[in-house]
């Protein structure tokens, strides 16, 4: 087994770094890096010499999403995963502490963000991409519905017509598109991803945090409020998706490199 750490921080000049480090995995979330994840986020948030935060990965790609061979493993032993209460212990409270640390948070994102993988960089307060990246709402392509927030996030970023959309199409949307959207901040090339997100986030830190923070706030209730009661229902309707045969199908289908055949059930 791998010595290596799945999750690395760092602190510098006000800046705290957390970088997802399974590239060979695309980063995609087993359940020990989600809660290492979360343990991350509230020691940045506890640390008052912390200012402002950056969340990258390391690699290709910055996260595919939820680790589908770990699903696999639970259906090929004829168990059916609880979705609603692995999004509720997993990635709820990532998405929530996302929102609530009044600190400005800068997604880094490099490569592909899938799934949750969009959806938590969907949640952080900056999105600064090389022009590599594609964000996919990949849910649907294994039978799940948009969870980790981004049925109420990407809705809220992009309108009510274009967010369904993507939802059910799971399509790639490029840096580029994402830019005339509105769901990004700036397209930098692959080289200068973490020096202008570093610049940024130092900006930020040297600016005045606490007014930051109230502002953060301020947004959160004028746009937010409603957060977690979303989310709760989001991981209801989860439950019932994960217990679907048609998603038993479409992770045997991406385990096996086929088209999934759906039957609605």
């Amino acid at each position: 087994m791998s010595d290596e750490k799945i999750l690395l921080t760092e602190k510098k000049n006000g800046v705290g770094i957390i970088t997802l480090n399974r590239p060979d995995k695309l980063n995609a979330f087993s359940d020990e890096l989600t809660f290492q994840l979360q343990d991350a986020l509230k020691e940045m948030e506890k640390d008052k010499e912390v200012r402002a935060i950056i969340l990258t990965a390391a690699g290709r790609g910055f996260c595919a999403g939820q680790d589908l061979q770990s699903r696999s493993i639970a259906q090929e032993m004829g168990e059916r995963p609880s979705l609603g209460d692995s999004i509720r212990r997993r990635y709820n409270p990532i998405v929530i502490k996302l929102r609530r640390i009044e600190k400005p948070i800068i997604a880094a994102v490099n490569g592909v963000a899938a799934g949750a993988g969009a959806s938590i960089a969907f949640a952080c307060d900056y999105r600064i991409v090389t022009d590599k990246v594609n964000f996919i709402q990949s849910f649907t392509k294994v039978g799940l519905i948009p969870d980790s927030g981004a049925t109420f996030i990407l809705t809220r970023l992009v309108g009510l017509t274009k967010a369904f959309e993507l939802m059910l199409s799971a399509d790639k949307l490029s840096a580029e598109e994402a830019l005339n959207l509105g769901i990004i901040n700036k397209i930098v090339g692959e080289d200068d991803l973490m020096k202008e997100a570093v610049a940024l986030a130092e900006k930020l830190a040297a600016g005045p945090t606490k007014a930051f923070g109230l502002t953060k706030r301020a947004v959160n209730r004028a746009v937010f409020d409603d957060l977690e009661e979303l989310l709760e229902y989001e991981a209801s309707l989860q439950e019932i998706a994960g217990r679907s045969d048609d998603f038993a199908e479409g992770v045997k289908a991406f385990v096996e490199k086929r088209t999934p055949q759906y039957t609605g059930k």
